[in-house]
């Protein structure tokens, strides 16, 4: 394990590397290089209209988070991945409004850090635009 000491910036680029994959199996590697440097990490593929995926886009994101142990099944573990998804998908609504979106949602923790990435494409027919967000919280090392 590293003996970096991890700051709220480090956690989001690992996030946001990890939303930037490509393929389930760069996904893959990345998760173990992270896990063996004691990040916690997870990423959900996501796609439809934007508004209506909204509810299980943060559904998934939260499942995901507790089932890989970032987050603990409580109110507040909860609390800090719905707040971090609520951050990152500030930072792209204006662009996907009225908008398909499709892309990858990643979370990545280390200590009391918690970071939550957003990237894809938003776009109607042959127009595509990207977009990235990224949210933070700091939550206990504990929870």
């Amino acid at each position: 394990m590293s003996t970096h000491e991890y700051s709220s910036s480090d956690v989001g680029r690992a996030a946001m590397k990890l939303a930037l994959t490509s393929s389930r199996a760069e996904e893959n590697t990345l998760r173990k290089e992270y896990a063996e440097a004691g990040l916690k990490t997870a990423a959900v593929d996501f796609g439809g209209v934007f508004i209506t995926i909204l509810p299980k886009l943060i559904e998934h994101t939260v499942v995901a988070a507790q089932r890989t142990g970032i987050v603990s099944d409580t109110h507040v573990g909860e609390g800090a991945v719905v707040g971090a998804v609520q951050s990152a998908v500030e930072a792209i609504k204006m662009k996907a409004l009225g908008q398909n979106i499709g892309g990858k949602i990643a979370i990545a923790r280390k200590g009391d850090h918690l970071v939550v990435a957003i990237y894809g494409t938003v776009g109607v027919l042959h127009f595509n635009e990207v977009v990235a967000g990224i949210g933070h919280r700091a939550v206990y090392d504990n929870i």
